[in-house]
């Protein structure tokens, strides 16, 4: 039941870091297509589902009830220093996307 879990979660956060950097590229372009606004709204969707609980990801929440002796990043295919710092490093990306994605929106 883990590994499923790592599988989903694995791909969903593919989906958000796709998404992720392409509002980077489109800020960077200044590409302000259909595929940015989707990003965003993949963005703001996930912004909702952390806020609802708490912080974290419901998978994350689900391997802690799975794996009794649970660790960050057991419920996901990635290095543990990337998954423990995941937030921090791929929020700052997203930040500075959507800061070049208004100036480019504003000085059109």
């Amino acid at each position: 039941m883990l590994k499923l879990i790592k599988i989903i979660h694995s791909t969903i956060w593919i989906i958000m870091v796709a998404a992720i950097f392409y509002i980077l590229y489109a800020g960077i372009t200044n590409n302000l297509n259909i595929y940015l606004w989707i990003s965003i709204g993949i963005m703001i969707f996930e912004g909702i589902v952390l806020l609802i609980n708490k912080g974290s990801c419901p998978l994350t929440n689900v391997a802690k009830n799975i794996k009794k002796d649970y660790h960050d990043g057991d419920d996901i295919f990635l290095p543990k220093w990337i998954a423990i710092n995941n937030k921090l490093i791929f929020g700052s990306i997203l930040l500075i996307g959507l800061a070049l994605v208004l100036y480019r929106f504003l000085n059109r």
